[in-house]
């Protein structure tokens, strides 16, 4: 009497399925576009400039959060320069409607009973601010110029921007700030192509040109 010996077949593993990273620009572009193009229109004056408060929902419940979910999802799938490019923005566009508040809400301790110095201590705690986020902007444009050439330029007219309203903060001078909005405009504008590229390529089109990098 023979009896065949059963063989254990092992079954086969089974394939994890393969998790689709995606595209995080596409919410962290145009949520930043949102709080770019409102921070344009207050600046050439379309908002009233006395009217700054009306940026606080778009530069940060907007545009810092979502900027900053684009940062976390980049974070997430292990693209550690571009979740810092966004964190980045993110700060700033938070930190920036955290200032307006403060501001028109006089949380900074600025005084008020001499209009002279409230004065200087606004121009002071605007121009603090903006000295500190054009030193970051401009080391970011320096340290990402392997990056296509559309992103550079945007750097770039972030840089110029920055550059504009300092110094119409510290002259004085509405001619400056309005040329800040329109540095503003065009970085946005960038935004715009850099975003239309991005979701037309997840539905299926060719890339648009960006640009060769600066430094190869």
């Amino acid at each position: 009497m023979s009896v065949d010996n059963e063989v254990a077949v092992a079954p086969e593993p089974v394939q994890a399925p393969v998790a689709i990273p995606g595209n995080p620009a596409l919410i962290a572009l145009p949520t930043f576009l949102v709080g770019g193009i409102s921070l344009g229109l207050w600046l050439v004056g379309y908002l009233p400039r006395d009217l700054p408060g009306g940026l606080i929902a778009a530069v940060f419940f907007v545009n810092g959060i979502g900027v900053w979910v684009g940062a976390l999802w980049a974070a997430r799938i292990g693209q550690s320069a571009v979740a810092g490019i966004f964190a980045i923005f993110g700060a700033f566009w938070m930190s920036f409607g955290v200032l307006v508040f403060g501001l028109v809400n006089g949380l900074f301790g600025i005084s008020t009973k001499d209009a002279v110095l409230g004065a200087s201590q606004v121009q002071a705690t605007q121009a603090t601010f903006l000295i500190a986020w054009l030193v970051v902007f401009l080391t970011l444009t320096l340290a990402t110029m392997r990056l296509p050439l559309a992103f550079t330029a945007l750097f770039v007219f972030v840089d110029i921007a920055v550059a504009l309203v300092l110094g119409g903060v510290l002259a004085g001078s509405t001619t400056l700030l309005s040329l800040g909005g329109v540095a503003v405009f065009v970085f946005c504008v960038i935004g715009i192509y850099l975003f239309f590229d991005g979701m037309t390529q997840e539905l299926g089109a060719r890339a648009l040109p960006l640009g060769s990098p600066i430094i190869g």
